[in-house]
């Protein structure tokens, strides 16, 4: 039998978490008489409508303590006066707890309280007094139990079977965890309990308090609850990390190495949701603090699980002047930002990053030029390329593409006059130096456009190169044409002739310009890059070695060359062994190029030289 109770006043806190119902229902404590503060009753309804979750979960707690004094034959009554404005907004600092600990000792009842300090300041003012003290560090959540050591995420919603996405970044299956839906009483009492644990853990924070949703880091838990009105319907989403990789597990170019460990710069960590960004850039946080290194994270909310030498701010719990004021004064080597979001969130990357604050942030972006187009229109297009140099895009947990950017004056690619020369944020591939993209102003626009080398050619362009070709065969026996627009083209030829091609004062490159009607460009023919002829592309069958990409073609071309292109652009050249048998080492960056190729099913081509 429980203990009998003539006369009990719950508080706030126990009223929150749903202990005097549990208790009442388990027979640990028969009351006589509850009795519940007005009190207690106007905070919950203050934090209910400002959608709060714990003002939501308390008004349940009453509704189920109404239902258990018919059930249990107790009486429920309502005392005291409600208090004023002021002193619910004084809440968090004891007001409404001592308006409920002198109802306790006007009605000679027993305080049951699940806070230490209530509890404390009760016992000192001589009140009879329940205390519990919950350790949830130890406990296992309900919500624990849905993941196993192969589950992304869990997601919970009322009336629906609870689902899991269950793999790794990028290969992952979407699979039922439960057998039955789940009702709203369930989901409630799972987010009681994540809020409840939250509070009394160490590594609990609830991040985010908006109307209709709540955002919570519980361990390495990042747990968002949204209820009405702002969702239809009660819903928890839990994400966790499933993979812990460090830096050299991405077997990075030593160029990159060099970037990424030498002067301080503005790195961008891009990829789609749920394909490894944070992973990777956790484990560079990690990578520059074990270099002995200061290094600091701007997260929200902070859910990188990182080791006790790194501190995480969370944005959430201040805002963009006193980040910026904190990483200024304290001076981190590296700052890593996490999860950039809005556009006060780029603004104040981009403010960090012009005050000399090494930066690396983390961007959502289904390709990499994306990550690059959500700062246009945000800051100044020619301050871009002085607050990112480097984009890492992240494709199914690995590094997939890095872009390098620069400023330069030039006429942009299929521009023709001189006088269209203009400042252009040029993009590059880091490791080839390949020119991607260029941005630049266009009227009252800023556009991105991308050079694609190897486009197809349209019948006319192919015969205008054709006959330019011509032309120069009379001044040179080796030559290369790429048509540009309908009035320009470049002209590839051996170095040591570009001289003689031009003539003196450019007299000679002026008379073909004349002959032809077009204006050119000459080159030196060592730039020209491989161009892909769908007449001469070799089918192949693709594997792997131990060390190797091999990549079979019939018998019929042993000793010929073959471009390697990966979406129309160049790769490399290689040589077909005697057995058709192109093999390609991936211990250099080409070779993991073209190995991520043949496992991402794009499109990889072989073509004759």
């Amino acid at each position: 039998m429980g203990e009998r109770l003539e006369r009990i006043v719950p508080d706030t806190s126990v009223i929150i978490e749903g202990l005097l119902s549990r208790r009442i229902s388990a027979g640990s404590i028969v009351p006589e008489v509850v009795i519940i503060h007005d009190a207690v009753v106007a905070e919950l309804e203050h934090q209910a409508n400002q959608n709060k979750s714990i003002g939501f979960l308390g008004l349940d707690e009453l509704l189920r303590i109404r239902e258990l004094s018919a059930k249990r034959d107790f009486k429920l009554e309502f005392a005291g006066l409600r208090p004023r404005p002021a002193e619910i907004r004084m809440a968090s600092l004891g007001e409404i707890d001592s308006l409920i600990r002198d109802l306790a000792y006007e009605k000679d009842a027993v305080l049951f309280t699940a806070d230490k300090v209530q509890n404390r300041v009760a016992q000192a003012k001589g009140l009879k007094t329940i205390f519990v003290e919950f350790e949830r560090a130890e406990s296992k959540l309900r919500l624990e139990g849905y993941f196993d050591s192969s589950t992304m995420s869990v997601h919970l919603r009322e009336n629906v079977i609870p689902f899991a996405k269950k793999g790794a970044p990028g290969s992952w299956t979407f699979v039922a965890v439960g057998q039955s839906p789940l009702a709203r009483e369930d989901i409630q009492d799972i987010s009681r309990e994540i809020i409840e644990a939250s509070g009394s853990r160490r590594d609990g924070f609830i991040e985010i308090e908006r109307p209709g949703s709540t955002i919570v880091q519980l361990g390495s838990f990042r747990i968002v609850i949204t209820r009405p009105p702002f969702s239809d319907g009660w819903e928890i989403t839990a994400v966790r990390p499933v993979k812990k990789l460090n830096l050299a597990d991405y077997k990075l170019s030593e160029r990159l190495m060099q970037r990424l460990s030498g002067q301080a710069e503005g790195l961008l960590i891009a990829g789609a949701p749920g394909q490894g960004k944070s992973t990777f850039a956790q484990a560079l946080a990690e990578f520059y603090a074990s270099q002995d290194k200061i290094v600091k994270t701007v997260e929200a909310p902070r859910d990188l699980v990182l080791p006790e030498n790194i501190t995480q701010l969370a944005i959430s719990h201040g805002d963009s002047h006193e980040v910026h004021d904190i990483l200024l004064l304290s001076r981190p080597d590296y700052t890593i930002f996490d999860e950039m979001r809005n556009t006060s969130d780029f603004k104040l990357f981009a403010d960090l990053r012009l005050a000399g604050i090494g930066l690396a942030g983390v961007v959502h972006a289904t390709n990499p030029i994306d990550s690059i187009q959500r700062f246009v229109g945000r800051i100044e297009l020619g301050v871009i390329p002085q607050i990112i140099d480097t984009v890492i895009f992240i494709k199914a947990g690995f590094v997939n593409k890095v872009l390098s950017l620069s400023m330069t004056v030039k006429v942009p690619e299929g521009m023709t006059e001189a006088d269209l020369a203009r400042p252009v944020v040029v993009v590059n591939d880091f490791e080839t130096k390949r020119l991607e993209y260029e941005l630049y102003s266009y009227g009252e626009e800023t556009v991105v456009i991308p050079v694609r080398a190897g486009a197809e050619k349209t019948p006319g362009k192919a015969l205008a190169e054709k006959s330019i070709q011509q032309e120069f065969r009379n001044y040179v026996n080796n030559c290369r044409v790429d048509m540009l627009s309908e009035h320009k083209a470049v002209v590839y030829v051996p170095e040591p002739e570009i001289a003689r091609v031009i003539g003196k004062q450019g007299k000679t490159i002026e008379q073909i310009e004349k002959k032809l009607g077009i204006s050119i460009d000459i080159q030196p023919l060592e730039k020209a890059q491989p161009v892909a002829d769908a007449a001469k592309e070799l089918r192949f069958d693709a594997k792997f070695s131990k060390k190797h990409v091999v990549l079979q073609v019939d018998r019929g071309f042993a000793g010929k060359n073959v471009n390697i292109l990966i979406d129309e652009d160049y790769v490399m050249t290689a040589n077909v062994g005697k057995d058709g048998v192109v093999k390609i080492t991936m211990k250099n960056k080409v070779g993991k190029m073209i190995a991520d190729a043949v496992n991402l099913h794009e499109n990889l081509r072989l073509v004759l030289a």
